[in-house]
């Protein structure tokens, strides 16, 4: 049951994201009102693979390496300077134009490297394909972007510093609740 949960939330969060994409004058059409609808969609999505995981009962599809931990940590820590350069504009912003999609990204293959069970192929291999699918339907709808101008290798610094504060409060949360993120 747990993994039919987990599948349904994924669909849920990628299905609420992917509407104004997929039909845009329906979206429209719902005005206000139907940003409201497909942000309870999506967070009842997130909801339902947060239970659909941890009911999931384990499964293992293969072993991962120990050296992989370190690879893992340092491409979440990568996703997490990728969403700070969302706000931020170093001069890595103007290169990607997709930043939080790349974390995204970043996350789920760091994720999909440390766990080879089923439940977590499923919930990160889902995360990666919607961040892939998202990142394909954006640029076949719009193709013209907007570099951001004002773009300075110390906000790249900063960037870094506030993914490196995120990482280190999402790594303690980890740790609280029993998944110590560091080797041994």
């Amino acid at each position: 049951m747990g993994y039919l949960v987990l599948i349904i939330g994924i669909g849920l969060f990628a299905g609420g994201h992917w509407v104004r994409r997929l039909a845009p004058e329906k979206r429209a059409a719902w005005g206000d009102k139907g940003k409201g609808i497909l942000s309870l969609i999506m967070l009842l999505g997130v909801v339902a693979m947060v239970i659909g995981y941890r009911n999931a009962g384990f499964a293992a599809v293969w072993v991962p390496p120990a050296f992989m931990t370190h690879i893992a940590n340092l491409l979440i820590l990568i996703g997490f300077w990728f969403f700070a350069l969302s706000s931020i504009n170093g001069t890595m912003a103007a290169r990607v134009r997709h930043k939080q999609l790349t974390g995204v990204k970043a996350w789920a293959v760091a994720h999909l490297l440390v766990n080879g069970d089923l439940a977590s192929i499923i919930l990160f291999g889902g995360m990666l394909a919607w961040a892939v699918v998202s990142v394909i339907l954006i640029n076949r709808a719009n193709r013209a972007w907007e570099r951001p101008t004002d773009t300075s290798v110390l906000k790249d610094a900063i960037a870094f510093g506030v993914g490196a504060v995120l990482y280190g409060v999402v790594a303690w949360v980890h740790t609280w609740l029993g998944y110590y993120p560091f080797p041994m």
